[in-house]
């Protein structure tokens, strides 16, 4: 069985010295695979991975040392070489030098220069006798700085998926413009999710690169990019009605009546900026009408634009939601373990902050275990809503919002129109599902409700969470 070792060698500062090394390599038919040397650091040590047979190394331990170039034989030693992302300011990669020391670690190469940014970029030779340690040394730079591994001894399984997971916190990391310590946040969540899902059978790598596809998808449809599909809808008592579908991100509902704007839904946070920029183009005064929300449920696809409203209505469950996010616990989608993870990245990767509760209202609460519970009412743009809320099964504090004079009913995520959706649409609302093992909290209570839904608003304008607005006949 070939095996790699690397030999710490000491040679004199002469013509032929590598040379005689090389053909006692050679002469054992042992195959040398990485050589580094660094005058600057050490001009008599030379580094020399050599991959051969435990009898070949053998052989050449022993005439390495008879020429007096062996000073070090411990066959476990291995060879790391790491490149590190550091601010270019004074002291920056003093606390990743403490941790090498921590770990007994010799530094074999360093080299490092300014480049002209507010990065500098430090290439460092690590020579380590415990191998066992360098998963750990990897995960506790990573902590502190970008580290990238250049190049390693990728015989250790533990160290493959370490490095996997440092090269996925850098591309995330890019992608989204993270700090570190968000950048450490996403390793965090990523890995839970890995550990769910790996527990279903599901591939860890299938996993990151899922989570790796929704942070891409998320961030290359801003700007230029945020192409929805607008529809203008033209409802009874001359009330007009358009439907924002984002390629990511809930339907924006905006019913128009005088100067007042009637928001259902709002999508996500981080495309705020499109946003107003298509109802400037809607609307010639956006900016002063009053502008009025309504809430289906609380997850964070729907709620990106909460803080310029007015007024936003909501079930009281979607209200303690709120709350409990500015206490700093887990919301109600948090508290189930299995979309938790899930839950943690979309915040990350959609820029999401807690909205204030200064304008929230609550219209009122669901103190029964009926399938639809009515809640209360509310009068907007000239018009009489009913709210009802839901048994939770898609997400706890559920609502549909009914308006009887208009015939029309917003589902929130109780009911998404699939079959009406962009090819985009359905590649980025297939994510979730395999992520969350599951969007809804409680399929089988999420399909009951749907069910019924359907069935008792047949003659209604649909208006699904995701997809297009639908009449059933």
């Amino acid at each position: 069985m070939i095996i790699k070792k690397t030999y710490v060698t000491t040679m004199p500062d002469k013509a032929g010295a590598f040379l005689l090394a090389s053909r006692i390599i050679s002469e054992q038919n042992g195959n040398i695979v990485r050589v580094n040397y660094n005058k600057s650091v050490d001009m008599h040590t030379l580094f020399i991975e050599v991959a051969a047979t435990q009898e070949q190394h053998k052989v050449i331990d022993e005439k390495l040392s008879e020429c007096g170039y062996l000073t070090a034989t411990n066959e476990h030693m291995k060879y790391l070489m790491i490149v590190l992302t550091l601010d270019d300011v004074p002291g920056a990669v003093t606390p990743v030098l403490e941790i090498i020391s921590r770990y007994n670690v010799n530094i074999s190469y360093i080299n490092s220069q300014e480049n002209g940014t507010p990065q500098q970029y430090f290439k460092m030779g690590l020579l380590i006798e415990d191998p066992s340690e360098i998963k750990h040394l990897i995960e506790d730079i990573s902590k502190i700085c970008e580290i990238k591994v250049q190049d390693y001894e990728g015989s250790n399984e533990q160290l493959d998926v370490t490095i996997f997971y440092v090269t996925f916190a850098n591309q995330m990391r890019e992608i989204l413009d993270l700090s570190q310590r968000r950048t450490n946040r996403v390793l965090i969540e990523a890995n839970k999710l890995m550990q769910i899902l790996d527990a279903q059978d599901k591939s860890p790598y299938t996993t990151f690169d899922y989570i790796r596809k929704f942070a891409k998808y998320v961030r290359e449809k801003k700007g230029e990019n945020f192409d929805p599909n607008i529809n203008e809808i033209d409802l009874p008592k001359d009330i007009k009605m358009y439907c924002i579908e984002p390629p990511c991100g809930s339907d924006t509902y905006i019913l128009v009546h005088d100067d007042e704007l009637l928001f259902i839904d709002t999508g996500f946070q981080c495309y705020l900026n499109e946003m107003i920029n298509i109802f400037n183009g809607l609307f010639d005064d956006f900016a002063s009408m009053k502008k009025i929300a309504f809430l289906t449920h609380a997850d964070i696809d729907h709620l990106g634009l909460l803080d310029m409203m007015d007024k936003t209505y909501m079930s009281k469950n979607c209200y303690d939601n709120f709350v409990l996010q500015h206490e700093g616990k887990p919301d109600f989608r948090e508290q189930n373990n299995l979309h938790a993870p899930y839950c943690y990245l979309s915040k990350i990767i959609s820029s999401y902050s807690i909205p204030s509760l200064n304008s929230f209202s609550v219209v009122g609460e669901k103190t029964d275990d009926s399938l639809f519970t009515y809640i209360g009412t509310v009068e907007s743009a000239g018009l009489v809503f009913n709210f009802i809320e839901g048994p939770g099964g898609h997400v706890k504090g559920e609502t549909i919002i009914v308006c009887e004079e208009l015939g029309i009913v917003f589902t929130g995520d109780i009911f998404i129109n699939i079959k009406g959706q962009s090819a985009e649409q359905k590649e980025f609302n297939s994510l979730a599902p395999f992520l969350m093992t599951g969007v809804d909290s409680d399929p089988a209570l999420c399909k009951q409700a749907r069910e019924a839904i359907l069935k008792k608003y047949d003659k209604y304008l649909i208006c699904p969470g995701h997809g297009p607005v639908m009449r059933i006949s």
